[in-house]
């Protein structure tokens, strides 16, 4: 029979927090040791490293108390982070809304006197292209609202989610930029001034 496989450092990660969050309580290092291997199948010798790197990303709260060190988490806290997570999503995509109807707004001025055509149809699907990924944005938000906060895959597929659509966004933009240099001869500085599109905008 093959070996079986070891957990990864992030299922470690989520292990011991699921640990934290079913106990709700406070606990020493030596005790997390003990608990870990039982409960979570984490190895004693990698509770340490793991819990660190918990309270490093600001997870797993730690103090000491008298003469012990003791670390602790509660859902309410994974409550707060979502929130904030939620309200930076929501701050980005008031700034993306703004910027869209500006570039819309210019868009429509720079078709006036201009023969409508191919071209013109082209855009306007590009536009709706932007629109649709826009709403899909918004429903990805509202869902994140109602999710759970000790699901903590859930967290993770919304955050590729939220990379993915931004990324969906920089390349439309692209799009948008190739298509009007090449109907309109505009040159790359003048476009992202035009439009003020950041000079550095790049895939995360």
């Amino acid at each position: 029979m093959s070996r079986r496989k070891g957990l990864s450092h992030e299922e470690k990660r989520q292990k011991m927090m699921e640990l934290f969050y079913e106990k709700k309580d406070f606990f020493q290092l030596k005790e997390l040791e003990k608990m870990g291997p039982k409960e979570k199948g984490v190895i004693s010798q990698a509770v340490k490293e793991i819990v660190q790197s918990l309270v490093d990303d600001a997870m797993v709260d730690t103090d000491k108390i008298g003469t012990g060190v003791y670390f602790w988490a509660f859902p309410s806290k994974a409550i707060s982070i979502r929130k904030r997570k939620i309200d930076d999503q929501n701050d980005k995509l008031q700034e993306v809304n703004k910027k869209m109807k500006i570039t819309k707004e210019k868009l429509e001025q720079a078709k006036v006197g201009r023969e409508e055509g191919e071209g013109r149809e082209e855009l306007l699907k590009r536009l709706s292209q932007l629109e649709g990924s826009q709403n899909q944005l918004n429903k990805d938000i509202q869902k994140y609202r109602d999710c759970d906060p000790e699901v903590l895959t859930q967290m993770k597929e919304g955050s590729v989610a939220a990379q993915a659509a931004a990324n969906r966004w920089t390349d439309n933009i692209y799009e948008v930029k190739r298509w009007v240099k090449n109907k309109f001869s505009i040159s790359e500085d003048v476009l992202n001034k035009t439009f003020e599109i950041p000079e550095d905008l790049d895939y995360i």
